[in-house]
């Protein structure tokens, strides 16, 4: 299970040193969300700041691109020091090529998918990806709550990872709490993004580790292609 607590609950004025917080309670990834106030209705991080939290930290950077042209921006996060990108199937035709350069670029690739959007638009790239994010909230800012109707995508995701015997993650962002945790664990999920839950905890490794502890609890049962060498699909730096 990893668990990767979202910078956009972090203190804005403080991110490198949430960013080594975050290490030190025990944080598996960082999740960093980047808006472009045209995808979505905010503006958040750019290059710059990924670049700062890279030199706070050694853990994977999760980067999700909510940008309506990620094209212009791949190779400037990943040069920032982004571990993993992740594009958003909502761009259509331009997603396979996106997909192929971020492999190109060595990082881990990650596709997105937003609530109101079938999870079937996912499944013709499922073997060109790492990492399916299937978001539970609507994005574009943190702290909301939780959709239910979104479960059903998680285990249709696990359904085809099985199927297929392929090896992807399966993450989770949005509304991701000691509740929700849980229920997204049952269905599949084994790579959680969480903000306000983690950032405006009392203690950030108690909660963290609460939630790392929900979430092997109630753990589906490993796919056999996620065992071995399989499961560990990370890119360090």
């Amino acid at each position: 299970m990893i668990i990767a607590p979202s910078l956009l609950a972090a203190n804005p004025g403080r991110l490198a040193a949430e960013a080594a917080r975050a290490t030190r309670a025990g944080a598996d990834w960082l999740h960093v969300d980047i808006m472009d106030g045209h995808f979505v209705p905010n503006l958040t991080f750019g290059p710059a700041i990924v670049r700062a939290v890279r030199a706070a930290t050694r853990l994977p950077l999760d980067v999700h691109l909510m940008c309506s042209r990620p094209e212009i921006l791949l190779e400037l996060f990943r040069e920032a020091g982004a571990s993993g990108l992740t594009v958003h199937v909502e761009l259509g035709q331009r997603v396979a090529h996106l997909l192929w350069k971020i492999r190109a670029l060595g990082a881990r690739v990650g596709l997105a998918v937003n609530p109101p959007t079938p999870i079937a638009a996912a499944r013709p790239f499922l073997k060109s990806i790492d990492l399916l994010l299937v978001m539970t909230v609507n994005p574009g800012f943190g702290g909301q709550e939780f959709i239910a109707e979104t479960v059903p995508k998680i285990q249709q995701a696990r359904a085809w990872r099985r199927e297929l015997k392929l090896a992807y993650r399966i993450e989770v962002d949005g509304g991701i709490n000691f509740q929700t945790v849980a229920e997204c664990a049952r269905a599949g999920a084994d790579t959680f993004v969480s903000g306000t839950t983690l950032f405006q905890a009392r203690s950030l490794r108690r909660a963290l580790q609460r939630l790392r502890t929900l979430a092997r609890r109630h753990a589906a049962e490993p796919d056999a292609a996620r065992t071995g060498a399989a499961a560990g699909v990370l890119v360090s730096t």
